[in-house]
């Protein structure tokens, strides 16, 4: 497997993972916060939200240079990263166009 796609992979991983500290600060954190005043959350799980999605931008970065992705396909994974469930969908479509990925 090249460098490029086990960068891809690592990507695909960091996503995923991503996607779900989101969740978890969307549907837990932040309602435990405004509707029940327990603000730890957000402060802890918003944390590790921030540590992933800079770990998300980084590793986008590395794989639309190691894949040569167009500007199109690197922006709407970035916009994926933005929206609640955007990142599953963004795992996807990135597993059907790279089934080696998968098979490692």
């Amino acid at each position: 497997m090249s460098s490029a796609l086990k960068d891809l992979k690592i990507f695909m991983k960091i996503a995923f993972l991503e996607g779900i500290s989101y969740l978890l600060l969307l549907l837990i954190a932040m309602p435990l916060k405004y509707l029940a005043d327990i603000p730890e959350g957000v402060k802890y799980i918003g944390w590790a939200h921030g540590v992933l999605f800079v770990l998300f931008c980084l590793y986008l970065l590395k794989v639309w240079i190691g894949l040569k992705w167009s500007f199109g396909k690197a922006f709407l994974a970035f916009v994926a990263s933005l929206l609640p469930f955007g990142t599953f969908i963004l795992d996807a479509r990135l597993k059907k166009e790279y089934p080696q990925v998968n098979a490692q």
